[in-house]
């Protein structure tokens, strides 16, 4: 008879079974003057950078308010609802307020859906307000040669700005700009862990890095740039600036308000009906 022997013990790959987590790591950039008209911000974030450690592979955050200020995006407005009439492309959504104003949410200039075209009356004179710089894929192509060239190549940077969000309370940073960072890291096509087929997602890692920033700089810290070291993966040479996260407005699912929206609607309806009917809705 043969005599049976215990089952060889099953060895698994320690690093593919538990593979090494991921590491990130985000700090302030200090040392930076307060920022005015005609100050060449490039390179004083660059010298910056050098001085707190930034190295090859790491992604640098820009709060778009210093590249407002260096680029004159400053105007006098005495009334700031002017300058958002101004900057608006595209009424989405009105609400009136409390204090007898009216919360707007409109498309800018630079297809960003916002609250009051990203016109920002805080950190600048009384009687001024900031607009958002004209080509933030610019300028942050701009800074990103300034640091390559003061610490080596490659580096990624986001030019960054604050906004609230359908659906949820409060807001946070994401991206208005960038240059040399993938914004999306497109999994559609890739399986999952349980070999399922990705065919949706697609994290907004651009925005991601801006609202991860966004808890070092702080709003009232004087820290206006942030590095993040750990996603060198992310740099590319060839991925298009933050204006391609744009969604194109066929694609939009909430191009109005619900206000606006049920508004539209019935005017529609009503412009429908023969007149004879006309005059029995009207009653």
């Amino acid at each position: 008879m043969t005599e049976s022997r215990p089952a060889e013990p099953h060895h698994v790959d320690a690093a593919r079974a538990a593979p090494e987590p991921a590491e990130l790591r985000v700090w302030g950039i200090p040392g930076l003057p307060e920022i005015g008209t005609g100050d060449h911000l490039p390179r004083l974030i660059a010298d910056a950078a050098r001085s707190a450690g930034v190295e090859p592979g790491d992604i640098l955050a820009v709060t778009s308010k210093i590249v407002s200020k260096a680029e004159n995006r400053i105007v006098r407005a005495d009334d700031r609802e002017q300058a958002i009439t101004d900057e608006t492309v595209r009424v989405v959504a009105t609400r009136p307020r409390a204090d007898g104003g009216t919360t707007r949410i409109v498309e800018n200039r630079l297809g960003l859906v916002m609250a009051a075209a990203g016109v920002d009356a805080s950190n600048t004179a009384d009687g001024t307000v900031l607009l958002l710089p004209l080509d933030p894929d610019a300028s942050a192509a701009a800074i990103r040669a300034a640091v390559e060239a003061c610490v080596g190549a490659p580096v990624g940077v986001i030019i960054t700005d604050t906004a609230g969000r359908a659906w949820r309370e409060g807001q946070t940073d994401m991206a208005i700009g960038s240059s040399g960072v993938r914004l999306l890291d497109d999994l559609r096509g890739s399986r999952d862990a349980a070999g399922k087929l990705l065919e949706v997602t697609a994290p907004a890692v651009g925005d991601e890095i801006a609202a991860a920033a966004d808890l070092v700089k702080g709003k009232a810290s004087g820290i206006p740039v942030a590095a993040v070291r750990g996603l060198a993966g992310l740099l590319d040479d060839d991925a298009p600036g933050a204006r391609s996260l744009v969604r194109p407005l066929d694609d939009d699912m909430f191009a109005q308000g619900s206000k606006e929206a049920w508004d539209e609607g019935y005017r529609a309806g009503f412009s429908a009906h023969a007149p004879e009917d006309r005059d029995r809705v009207e009653e």
